[in-house]
């Protein structure tokens, strides 16, 4: 089984040497492929003398757009994608292939409660894996880790739906869950990050309503916008209800809710088939 490992790096000059030579004395017969996305310091050149094939990005294109490239140039049956930064322990690959091995199609290291970069953070991604779970109904325990196994021709299935930015892992995820591909975790330690973050919260978290409602219409569009005409068709009744009783009358407000609901429970139907369509086996 040949193996490649892709680190998408962008100014990682402090810990890419160290994490590959790592990589290189526990898998020598790996194929180490570094993506360098328009780093301004040596992290490109550090890579190359620490043995490993490097391809440019001319400018920063995003950390989704970093793996893609990654998985179209890789020559393994299974590519390991992680961090360059030294938060992922190398030693933990080998608990992922053996997952690999016994028929699982994804192998995500789940970090474990003291491994999120901040409160903030662990708080949204443990949301994140609740609705995740509801719209897949197994039960996903790190949705956003960066640290995976995948086989590779199922990976580039999805290469299409995956975004440049940092939100390749939980796409990558549903997409595998709505194909039917088996997706397993293991427990991993994340160790404190070297250098600076490239996520900004401020920046980032006004895309987190985005990314919550991708994940639902990505999966299974009917489980978002069913509750939400559901909700619009009960208070169309109790506002019916109301008005009905107090003034003898059925008001505008209760036609707008009623036809709103129809509406939305339409779309979610139509979002369905597109859905379906998106997923079709293209074999």
């Amino acid at each position: 089984m040949l193996l490649t490992i892709v680190l998408p790096a962008k100014n990682e000059s402090g810990a890419i040497g160290r994490t590959l030579m790592r990589l290189r004395d526990l898998l020598p017969q790996a194929e180490l492929l570094v993506v360098n996305d328009g780093s301004s310091d040596g992290t490109a050149e550090i890579a190359r003398e620490a043995g490993a094939q490097v391809i440019n990005h001319p400018y920063s294109k995003g950390n989704g757009a970093a793996i893609k490239t990654g998985a179209r140039a890789a020559r393994g049956d299974v590519i390991i994608f992680m961090d360059a930064d030294g938060q992922h322990d190398p030693a933990d690959i080998s608990v992922m292939l053996a997952l690999i091995e016994q028929g699982h199609d994804m192998a995500v290291g789940a970090r474990q409660e003291g491994s999120q970069a901040s409160l903030v953070r662990g708080l949204a991604n443990k949301f994140y894996n609740r609705l995740a779970s509801w719209m897949t109904g197994h039960k996903v325990e790190d949705l956003t880790s960066g640290f995976r196994a995948v086989r590779a021709d199922k990976f580039r299935e999805f290469l299409y739906l995956l975004p440049n930015g940092f939100s390749y892992p939980t796409t990558s995820t549903m997409a595998f869950f709505r194909a039917g591909y088996s997706v397993a975790y293991t427990p991993i330690h994340a160790a404190k990050r070297v250098g600076k973050s490239h996520i900004r919260l401020l920046r980032d978290g006004s895309r987190f309503l985005l990314i919550i409602f991708k994940i639902g219409t990505l999966f299974s569009p009917l489980k978002v916008f069913a509750p939400v005409a559901l909700l619009m068709f009960m208070l169309a009744s109790v506002w019916y209800g109301y008005t009905l009783y107090n003034f003898g009358r059925f008001t505008n407000m209760s036609a707008l809710l009623y036809s709103g609901s129809v509406m939305v429970f339409l779309m979610g139907l139509i979002s369905e088939q597109i859905t379906a369509l998106m997923y079709r086996d293209k074999d």
